[in-house]
């Protein structure tokens, strides 16, 4: 079903250890970014957002090595359909302004927070409603099925990103049932200022009756959700200073707790392109006591192949720093591994960690793709090469992986 491409899709990695390409799909011209999974009798489908385009790519991925698009759903103009949760045959889709460093106009009219569709049938998404808090708009959520879905979304008279606990059971009239935030994000609250870095940019990790945040230049925060609708903190890390702060997935990007060791993978996002400012934090946190988070170890930061024209990735162009992490959140068909990371680095392609000695975290494979030939949109802005940008891992050993410029690859893991 794949096709030729006038991408670099089907051309050989740059490098390659341990990760071999198993399938290509170029999706129309459109680089697929968030990435869910769904299975629908012996057919399994992936629901693709995207950075570029305004609309949902439904792929089928039954064949791995023959990916083929099944439809692409239109989405509203000038805005963000990027993020994407898939449960219990519904998907939800996160709307948001498009950030102007994305090609969004600030003038432009955009729609918001979420939309509800019925995806039993993946190849007729089916809206059932709309989520509105008259703000800017929803980051990453957690949708796991069940009652309750957790959003990471601006609301009007707030600043950023908060959480807002959401009713599904009525799919076609979903309720409001908390919201959560950290001072300074309230109406009328001091601000705390960008450099600071509040907003939880999400997902709330859930496992049981607690909840692992993602909140940007604030941390990583601890929540119990056992009445969820009065949210209680618990506890809070944070990596800033000395590692990079700010806001838009600065200091904590995603924090996923592995509730088997009491362990927590927790990274923020890479800065600016060529690696200017601080670093960014990747590594593995001790959350066995959820009041009292601490450090156990860094992973490896990614070294190129001898012998490139560049001695460090800093020196590539693009952004070079972790991204995306595999995140199962609560699926039966993705990976629930919780002796392995699988870690995007941006202009370092993908890498696989083997964290079973968490003091001493091993970096065992790694896979970088050729860079694009073609622009889509008007990042990186210092040269057109790789920008790994998403992961995800099912139960049947399949890796999909997602470039800003480039489609969809699809690998296996050898080691």
């Amino acid at each position: 079903m794949s096709g030729p491409s006038s991408d670099t899709g089907l051309l050989p990695p740059v490098e390659a250890h341990g990760l071999e390409r198993i399938g290509y799909l170029g999706c129309d011209g459109r680089p697929p970014f968030k990435l869910a999974l769904t299975v629908v009798g012996d057919r399994w489908y992936l629901i693709a957002g995207h950075l570029w385009h305004r609309g949902w790519s439904v792929i089928d991925v039954t064949d791995p090595t023959d990916p083929g698009l099944v439809t692409f759903v239109p989405g509203p103009p000038d805005t963000w359909t990027a993020q994407v949760q898939v449960a219990d045959g519904l998907l939800l889709a996160g709307l948001s302004r498009i950030p102007e460093r994305f090609g969004g106009r600030p003038d432009a009219a955009f729609e918001e927070c979420a939309i509800v569709f019925d995806v039993r049938d993946p190849a007729t998404p089916r809206e059932l409603s709309r989520i509105r808090l008259g703000g800017t708009g929803a980051h990453r959520s957690w949708w796991a099925g069940g009652t309750t879905a957790w959003l990471s979304a601006n609301a009007a008279g707030f600043r950023n990103y908060l959480l807002v606990g959401m009713d599904l059971s009525d799919p076609e009239h979903p309720t409001e049932i908390s919201r959560w935030w950290l001072p300074g994000q309230g109406p009328g609250e001091p601000d705390p200022g960008p450099e600071a870095g509040v907003s939880l940019h999400g997902p709330a990790y859930v496992v049981g009756d607690h909840a692992w945040l993602a909140y940007g230049g604030a941390g990583m925060v601890a929540l119990d959700l056992a009445d969820p609708t009065h949210p209680e903190l618990l506890g809070r890390w944070s990596v800033v200073p000395p590692f990079r702060g700010g806001l838009f997935g600065a200091g904590v990007h995603t924090a996923r707790p592995l509730p088997g060791r009491g362990l927590a993978v927790v990274h923020g996002e890479a800065g600016p392109e060529r690696c200017e400012g601080e670093p960014d934090f990747a590594g593995l946190v001790d959350i066995a006591d959820p009041a009292r988070p601490r450090l156990v170890s860094q992973l490896p930061r990614p070294v190129p192949t001898a012998g490139l024209a560049y001695r460090t990735y800093c020196d590539k162009g693009g952004r070079f720093g972790p991204h995306d992490s595999h995140l199962p959140q609560g699926s039966p068909w993705l990976d629930d591994r919780e002796d392995r990371v699988y870690l995007t680095w941006f202009n370092a392609g993908l890498r696989v960690y083997d964290i079973r000695d968490p003091r001493d975290p091993r970096e065992i494979a790694w896979y970088v793709p050729a860079d694009p030939v073609r622009r889509y949109g008007p990042l990186p802005a210092s040269g057109l090469v790789t920008q790994s940008e998403v992961v995800l891992v099912d139960t049947r050993g399949v890796i999909y992986l997602t470039d800003k410029n480039a489609g969809l690859t699809l690998l296996r893991c050898t080691v």
